[in-house]
């Protein structure tokens, strides 16, 4: 079974522009999965629609086997690319409140991430840094037994030193049957992570998917690396 499929799956803002067009796409369960493309090529037009926070132009999408719905969004643990919390709560309050709201919140969990990384629950959020914003907000995410943990650019604001503990607590907390899909540009610091992997290109197209330890043996190198020559991008795409 797919946690998540597209079928000629569009999506379009105007008149001229598919930002998503005649998208092919299954994801299975179980796995971590990279959706990796440089910026602007629709990866968070892609799984917004996935959430439901936006409408496909045309085509069909899938979560669980089912058409996205209030029901299949219990299923998601959705992690933005910005942050969206009430800056003027305290952590303890936001646990408080993703508890009461989500069934599936597993606040020990919680409470020991965020242990590990030093962040005091009595802390407001506006008192915080961006980068701790950021993985306050990932650690409610993956605090969530979910099916489906969707994942936009988890890394892009948080410090380099603290980038191992995220992408660990990642693989440590999720449900082995659930999938995590990743997406970003910064292949090189998730690459370790993924078990398949997708090439998205603008216009939501394919380059190019398969298992990432495959295509490493095969090719000899490293995902960044191909996906270096695959967009003839410099390093900072």
């Amino acid at each position: 079974m797919y946690t998540l499929e597209c079928n000629k799956l569009c999506k379009r803002y105007d008149k001229v522009r598919n930002v998503i067009d005649n998208l092919d796409l299954q994801i299975p369960e179980g796995k971590i999965v990279g959706l990796l493309g440089p910026n602007g090529c629709g990866k968070s037009t892609l799984i917004k629609m996935a959430a439901g926070l936006l409408q496909p132009t045309s085509g069909e999408i899938l979560v669980c086997g089912q058409p996205v719905s209030e029901a299949t969004n219990s299923l998601i643990s959705y992690l933005p690319e910005r942050t969206y919390f009430d800056s003027s709560m305290q952590v303890s309050q936001l646990i408080g409140f993703f508890e009461e709201f989500y069934p599936d919140f597993d606040r020990a969990r919680t409470l020991h991430m965020l242990r590990d990384l030093g962040i005091d629950v009595n802390m407001r959020l506006k008192t915080l840094s961006k980068g701790t914003k950021e993985k306050v907000q990932l650690v409610m995410v993956m605090s969530r037994n979910a099916r489906l943990y969707m994942l936009d650019e988890p890394i892009g604001g948080v410090d380099p030193a603290a980038r191992d503990y995220i992408l660990n607590t990642i693989v440590a907390n999720y449900n082995p049957n659930a999938t995590v899909l990743i997406t970003t540009h910064l292949i090189n610091d998730v690459e370790k992570l993924l078990d398949e992997f997708f090439f998205i290109g603008y216009g939501g197209a394919i380059l190019r998917s398969g298992s990432a330890d495959e295509v490493r043996e095969s090719e000899g190198k490293s995902l960044d690396e191909l996906f270096r020559e695959e967009f003839r991008c410099s390093v900072n795409y």
